[in-house]
């Protein structure tokens, strides 16, 4: 398996695999509006032939007034059925999170997940470390509620760049990272 950054010549087949794992369906404009504004932060799981078998995509949120936190957000993420419990969830959850902190110095990471999903939050609970903030009472189309999680970046800040990340309480107390990503796919 190979975990790398989403192309655009990927979002049909990014489509095709939203379509076949999950109930929320986006139509092509959104995928082309993620890959245009945030192409270092949606990533791609391969097969040995090369064949998408799942993906995140993922963008930054404009910061709330007063709000100097940077944060991004998980728009979809999915898997094929059949290469489940592999831990490519987990690996394009990591590297779309480790991509928002490299680029974007993003201090956290929200998400929404239905809250009969109990695979997706034993994912984000266990393995991740999200948070539930809150439930969106009828978040969902056809009426079910979600769970609003939020996942704190500063540990991967901190791995990433020890004495370039100095986090007190959630804010950057030193001068920002070069904005370059450690495979040269970034700002």
């Amino acid at each position: 398996m190979n975990i790398r950054c989403a192309k655009p010549e990927d979002l049909m087949n990014m489509q095709h695999c939203n379509l076949l794992c999950l109930p929320e369906n986006y139509q092509m404009k959104y995928y082309f509006y993620h890959g245009l504004t945030w192409p270092q932060l949606s990533y791609v799981a391969e097969d040995d032939k090369g064949n998408i078998v799942g993906y995140v995509l993922a963008k930054m949120e404009e910061p709330e007034p007063n709000d100097e936190l940077r944060h991004g957000h998980i728009t979809s993420l999915a898997v094929k059925r059949s290469y489940r419990r592999l831990g490519l969830a987990q690996k394009l959850m990591n590297q779309a999170s480790q991509a928002m902190v490299e680029c974007f110095e993003a201090q956290h990471v929200s998400l929404h997940v239905r809250k009969s999903n109990r695979a997706a939050l034993n994912l984000y609970t266990n393995s991740l470390g999200f948070k539930i903030l809150e439930i969106e009472p009828k978040y969902y189309a056809d009426g079910e509620d979600a769970y609003s999680m939020r996942r704190d970046l500063t540990e991967i800040a901190k791995e990433l760049d020890p004495e370039k990340f100095e986090i007190s309480f959630g804010q950057r107390t030193k001068n920002p990272v070069d904005h370059i990503h450690h495979d040269g796919h970034c700002c």
